[in-house]
């Protein structure tokens, strides 16, 4: 066994010794000396920073808009979850309110971060216009029954962040002072979801087909099936 050993590393050797010999030898000059030829055009290094520098924007619309939607998904939960007190059977009201508000602060930032880093996106041109005035931008338009909605599933998008806003200024300053306003607003919430869930599914990079965009559609099935629990629940009390 040890010289068989032997003998294949003495094979591998000696290939990998030809290899090399025939490599050098092909880039020796007429005088017996090594030339090192150079390849013209970027380095690998190069290429690998032009593209990072070209593809960051598109790498963190994408990340905060995935952790956008997920963290609006608990965010739902928990807060049907302290009506409905199943929240309580994993946290104490106090953790409980405050990881969901803490949940909506984390929300409203990760969407701050998803709008703004389409500036700097260098394949779909967005402005500040874009981003901030529903319609405005001529980002896949949509037709709907021989009807033209323009960008529908982008105007969803901006119509969240006011409503995200509104409802987030709102909690911070009304939850204590003006309770009964707040509880109103704080209803929008539910439109706010379902904005989100349409501008996502047809928007979303990781969500145009195949397991991730099933995983979605089921979350947003479970924050149905929550909501018309709270709904039962406020109906029978």
């Amino acid at each position: 066994m040890r010289k068989l050993l032997l003998v294949i590393i003495s094979v591998v050797g000696l290939l990998s010794f030809t290899i090399v010999s025939a490599r050098i030898t092909s880039a020796v000059d007429e005088n017996g000396s090594i030339v090192v030829q150079t390849i013209p055009g970027p380095t690998v290094a190069e290429k690998l920073a032009s593209r990072a520098e070209a593809s960051w924007p598109w790498y963190l619309t994408r990340a905060s808009g995935i952790i956008a939607a997920l963290t609006l998904v608990i965010l739902m939960l928990s807060g049907i979850g302290q009506v409905t007190g199943y929240t309580f059977h994993f946290l104490d009201p106090l953790t409980s309110w405050a990881s969901h508000r803490a949940l909506g602060i984390a929300f409203s930032v990760s969407v701050l971060v998803h709008m703004f880093s389409l500036l700097f996106d260098h394949f779909i041109k967005f402005n500040i216009v874009d981003i901030l005035v529903p319609w405005s931008s001529s980002y896949r338009p949509v037709t709907i029954f021989g009807m033209q909605l323009g960008s529908l599933y982008v105007a969803l998008g901006v119509l969240s962040f006011y409503l995200v806003a509104f409802v987030t200024i709102s909690s911070l300053v009304w939850v204590e002072k003006k309770p009964y306003i707040w509880k109103w607003l704080h209803l929008l919430t539910y439109i706010t979801i379902f904005f989100v869930f349409i501008h996502a599914l047809y928007l979303g990079t990781d969500l145009t087909h195949g397991i991730v965009r099933l995983i979605w559609i089921i979350l947003g099935a479970g924050v149905v099936l929550a909501t018309l629990q709270r709904l039962w629940r406020v109906k029978t009390t």
